[in-house]
């Protein structure tokens, strides 16, 4: 028998850094996940990740075809990825996946970011990555709290029981 007394997380801090529909939506699934178990959550969008948060894209991502090598197919057979390259197969790839996704009551990002900030979770955007981009704080859904450097986010994340995920 382990007499170790267990710690349980109080914090996650995720960083979202790639723009991707599978991307964004694995990082809304763990945040949204732990504020259902009601552990405090913060979720820092930077880079290509910004497209999960930016009003203009957010409900209209794609999952990357080309390089992929999880990618598969129906049935479960590796895609070949020289047929990612085609023009309308990442568009039509893109579309199966979100029907799928609907299928399986996933909600959209712009829905999901309001469950998440409804449970208490925060939503931020990285302000290089918002510079770099050129875009505004209006740009962006209206559940971004704040544009923060990565160092205002590295302060939001102290605590013994936190965890960083980058995803």
């Amino acid at each position: 028998m382990d007499s170790k007394e267990k710690n349980p997380l109080e914090k996650v801090c995720m960083i979202c850094a790639k723009g991707s529909l599978e991307d964004v939506y694995a990082t809304l699934v763990m945040a949204n996940g732990a504020v259902m178990e009601g552990i405090e959550t913060k979720v820092f969008f930077t880079f290509f990740g910004l497209d999960g948060i930016t009003k203009k894209t957010m409900n209209g991502l794609h999952t990357a075809t080309v390089g992929n090598p999880a990618m598969r197919m129906p049935g479960g057979l590796p895609f070949p990825t020289m047929l990612g390259g085609l023009p309308g197969v990442e568009s039509a790839v893109s579309s199966m996946m979100r029907k799928q996704m609907e299928e399986l009551d996933m909600p959209p990002v712009d829905e999901f970011l309001e469950l998440i900030t409804a449970g208490g979770g925060e939503i931020y955007a990285c302000k290089l990555a918002m510079d770099m981009f050129k875009l505004k704080l209006s740009d962006l859904s209206d559940e971004v709290s704040a544009v923060l450097t990565i160092g205002d986010f590295y302060e939001l994340c102290d605590g013994d029981r936190t965890q960083i995920i980058f995803t």
